[in-house]
């Protein structure tokens, strides 16, 4: 029998393919992402779907909002894919082509079609991952899938999904037609949403103390450099 690959497993394998320092505001919401992927790609009922790639995706670009340097964040999320023994292009092309479909569609389209009331002939591959879910009993349901189908719902009308009663609704429907718990949905959704204004909120706070050093460093280097005027000689 194979051995179950360990968290520790995953975690070495990442710091292995990423070897530079990650930002200390960064590395927890770098690590959970990494534990809760880990965790599914061990579960034996879970298996990868277009929309769960578009939640990590989104997860992963939206956590890591004014990463510095930025060229960093790439390697990361390479290195977040390998140490899932996953493809990170193959996360980056489902992803593209789920929001070029957002795009493309009407929300009430959309949500009709995540909610399998009608079927579109937009992507067969899309549309067939959609009924097998609505018809598996035994769909491993998970956040990073929930935030994938919010995505959606953003990118398409992003209005709606400031209106509280609208998302509401759409979340309801698109739960019901896919039969995922609506209570459990609607919880992740509400925490995801305001994990993102911490952040957010995190990076405003962490913008003004880079600022208020620049400052402070300025004014010391003004300082150091002028120049006091001798005392006059005159009598």
């Amino acid at each position: 029998m194979n051995n179950v690959r360990t968290v520790s497993d995953t975690k070495r394998t990442f710091y292995s393919a990423h070897t530079r320092p990650i930002n200390t505001i960064y590395r927890r919401v770098v690590e959970e992402l990494m534990v809760e992927m880990h965790l599914l790609s061990v579960n034996v009922d879970f298996s990868y779907n277009p929309i769960y790639g578009l939640g990590v995706v989104t997860t992963f670009d939206r956590f890591m909002q004014g990463y510095q340097p930025e060229r960093d964040k790439e390697s990361i999320f390479s290195a977040l894919c390998q140490a899932v023994e996953q493809d990170e292009q193959r996360y980056r092309q489902d992803a593209e082509r789920l929001q070029g479909i957002a795009k493309s569609l009407p929300v009430n389209d959309l949500i009709a079609w995540l909610s399998q009331s009608t079927t579109l002939d937009r992507d067969a591959d899309l549309q067939a991952q959609l009924q097998a879910i609505a018809n598996n009993p035994n769909f491993k349901y998970n956040r990073l899938f929930a935030i994938g189908l919010f995505s959606l719902l953003e990118i398409s009308d992003p209005e709606l999904v400031k209106d509280e009663k609208q998302r509401n609704e759409a979340l309801k429907k698109i739960a019901t037609g896919l039969h995922l718990s609506d209570d459990k949905f609607t919880k992740d959704l509400d925490l995801y949403r305001s994990n993102l204004d911490k952040i957010a909120q995190a990076l405003i706070v962490m913008a003004d103390m880079l600022l208020a050093d620049r400052k402070k460093r300025e004014q010391r280097k003004q300082q150091s450099t002028t120049t006091v005027a001798p005392p006059s000689t005159n009598e």
